[in-house]
């Protein structure tokens, strides 16, 4: 009842409600963006989402378009500076995934939507992460978020899938604010993000 039935109506209305709550800091966010590092503003991306369908992922940019002399991007850590690092930072960049919410591509609560290149890297077992609707925050996420490894992060988002509730539900919205008011786990040691995923072996 909880998951297929109060989950979904309670993401769609605090969406909404949401959104109308922090237009300002989202409008804020966006000249910043803007003034700083141009257009584009938002960041859109092709991400898999409940069942491995594909959704387009909305976010604030917050890195330059600088290239080395081969014409290759150069690394995040390298891109991500001022506005865009403080934005980062603050986790407002996620603020237009609740738009995604609102179109019922993703929940308040999941496992993250990752890259599409990664699909056909997921084990049997890595792969249910998808039995779910992607989140804006998820266990995973406030058990390390990109300071953790990948084969952690799935354990904890497999762990979700298996353990959804109201509860637990709950405990991550709490855990959720306490690590973004300290800042924590943004990046993983030595990148600007998190590192790539190549595979579990």
């Amino acid at each position: 009842m909880y998951r297929n039935v109060v989950k979904p109506l309670l993401d769609r209305i605090g969406a909404a409600i949401l959104l109308a709550v922090s237009a300002p800091v989202l409008i804020g966010a966006v000249l910043a963006v803007y003034v700083s590092l141009g257009r584009p503003v938002f960041f859109v991306q092709r991400r898999p989402g409940y069942k491995g369908k594909i959704f387009k992922i909305y976010k604030l940019r917050t890195m330059d378009e600088r290239r080395d002399e081969h014409g290759e991007l150069l690394p995040d850590e390298q891109r991500l500076h001022g506005a865009g690092k403080l934005i980062r930072s603050l986790s407002l960049d996620e603020l237009p995934q609740l738009f995604n919410v609102l179109k019922g591509e993703m929940s308040f609560i999941g496992p993250r939507p990752l890259l599409e290149e990664y699909l056909p890297l997921y084990s049997d077992e890595q792969k249910r992460r998808h039995d779910v609707k992607p989140g804006i925050t998820g266990w995973a996420q406030v058990n390390g978020r990109n300071a953790i490894r990948w084969q952690e992060k799935f354990a904890l988002d497999v762990w979700y899938v298996d353990h959804l509730s109201w509860v637990l539900d709950a405990k991550i919205v709490l855990l959720t604010i306490k690590k973004v008011v300290a800042r924590e786990g943004v990046s993983a040691q030595g990148h600007a993000t998190t590192e790539k995923f190549n595979g579990s072996n």
